[in-house]
Order: C-alpha cells, then structure tokens, then sequence
C-alpha cells in the first residue's frame, strides 16, 4: 500500500484519523514519549514499549498518517517528532469554544464530589 505525498494535496486536518489515532492507548503514549522528548529514532521509542518493532511501527505508521507525528531523515536515521497542530486543531473546534470558567467550575465540583478536592485551588 503505498501513500500519496505529492505535496498538491492541501494540507487539511483529517479528523477521522486523528481520532482513530488517539483512539488507541499504545499510540497515546508513543505520543506522551514524543511530547517528552521529541526527535526521537524507533529504538528509543520500543525500548519503553512491551511489544515488537514491527508493532511499534505499524502504531508510529497510523501517527505519521494522522499527521501527529513528524518524520525527519538524519543521515541513517529516522526521527520522529511530535506534530501538536492536529491537537490543537481539535482543541480549537472541541473544547476552546467551551468558557474556561464553567469547565473549571465543573473540574471542582467533580474534584470536590468525588473527594479530591484536597488539592489548593
């Protein structure tokens, strides 16, 4: 199967992807290690994983397409980097559009209905 990067595409956000991609716990924390420290080459992403290169790949392939990830060649290696733009696309259409103030109104009060509510406000 091969991919289409001819460039003449626009570079418009796939939504549907990205939800597939998040969708997954494995690929939410290859993406919390990018976020950690970005840049990184396959070999230091699988050593924090419990499972095979192949299947770290097949993961970081699914990212790449939803454009959450970034691949840079350097010489030999591959790196991979975090690509927040989608997120904060999201984030924009989703959640931003929502007042700060009632969602943080709602955040105490569950905090303070479940009985965390030790933390200072």
């Amino acid at each position: 199967m091969s991919r289409s990067t001819t460039g003449t595409e626009a570079p418009t956000l796939d939504v549907d992807k990205v939800f597939k991609a998040l969708a997954d716990p494995t690929r939410r924390l290859l993406l919390d290690q990018l976020h950690q420290e970005s840049g990184q080459t396959l070999t230091a992403l699988c050593a924090h994983m419990d499972m095979t290169r192949q299947a770290v790949t097949q993961h970081l392939q699914l990212l790449e397409e939803a454009n959450l990830i970034a691949i840079v060649w350097q010489g030999r290696e591959k790196l991979h980097y975090l690509n927040p733009v989608p997120l904060h696309e999201i984030y924009a259409r989703w959640i931003e559009k929502f007042e700060h103030n009632r969602l943080g109104a709602l955040r105490d009060l569950k905090k303070k209905l479940e009985g965390d509510d030790d933390e200072e406000s």
